[in-house]
């Protein structure tokens, strides 16, 4: 198994998995089946099947196809990612998810760079040129191919990356478990009388809090103290602060202020 060390904003190296490929492929099949399904269910709804339209009522029904089938089906990987963190359907199934090189969550502008740049393995953005079965089957074959150029792209890259992940400077690796709320830097504060202990740690970055997350995160997977302690120390010196706490219990309690004053006031 492929592992990635990602160097963060405090210096500290996370270990991730890089995922299998196999993990990839099925999560890709079956983000491709949800599509071709929710393609043929919405030309069924439209025109009750195929091949029983005129071209003159397929013509004027192209808008509608686009904005109701195209657009859908071309935003689908990126309102998926960005909403779900990282991942799509097939992702979440596969317990797998995208991730930034330099560290926590990919920004918005690296999730638009990887759709960008996967336009090319999605060829239908006109939904409505594909009505027959023959039309499907073509389309099958089309995307298909152009799967093997990105195959072989993830087979020939350092991290497995395809071209999207390259330009954006992501990764995909394993996750160990569905991704929930407890797998985001935010969580529910419920405790009426909640006590703010470092509200220094608004000055800290989004970048700085998902690395303090994922740093928790490895804590409890590998009882990595060392990790801990080096991160505390240096944000201990960044925001000038002191405290006689673990460095667990230190993180753990800066990420609850964090969520605490990012929520509540």
């Amino acid at each position: 198994m492929l592992l990635i060390q990602i160097a963060t904003p405090f210096n500290i190296d996370l270990e991730f998995e890089i995922a299998e490929f196999y993990k990839r492929l099925t999560a890709y099949i079956i983000d491709f089946t949800l599509l071709l399904l929710y393609f043929i269910s919405m030309k069924y709804l439209y025109y009750g099947g195929f091949n029983r339209v005129s071209d003159e009522v397929l013509k004027s029904h192209v808008g509608i196809d686009i904005l109701t089938i195209s657009f859908p089906m071309l935003m689908y990987s990126l309102v998926c990612e960005v909403l779900m963190h990282g991942q799509t359907v097939g992702k979440k199934i596969m317990k797998i998810r995208v991730i930034s090189l330099e560290g926590g969550e990919p920004t918005l502008g690296q999730y638009l760079l990887r759709w960008i740049f996967k336009a090319y393995e999605w060829p239908f953005m006109f939904g409505y040129t594909f009505f027959s079965r023959e039309s499907i089957v073509a389309y099958i074959f089309i995307t298909g191919f152009l799967g093997i150029l990105v195959v072989i792209i993830i087979a020939v890259t350092k991290k497995n990356q395809r071209l999207g992940d390259i330009a954006a400077n992501t990764v995909v690796v394993n996750t160990s478990s569905a991704l929930t709320v407890h797998d985001t830097v935010f969580m529910e504060i419920s405790q009426q009388d909640y006590h703010v202990k470092f509200p220094e740690v608004l000055k800290l970055t989004d970048r700085d809090i998902n690395t303090v997350k994922n740093v928790i995160t490895q804590f409890h997977k590998s009882h990595n103290a060392d990790m801990c302690n080096r991160v505390a120390r240096k944000i201990q010196e960044v925001l000038r602060i002191s405290t006689d706490m673990y460095a667990i219990d230190f993180l753990e309690k800066l990420l609850s202020d964090y969520n605490y004053l990012v929520t509540k006031e």
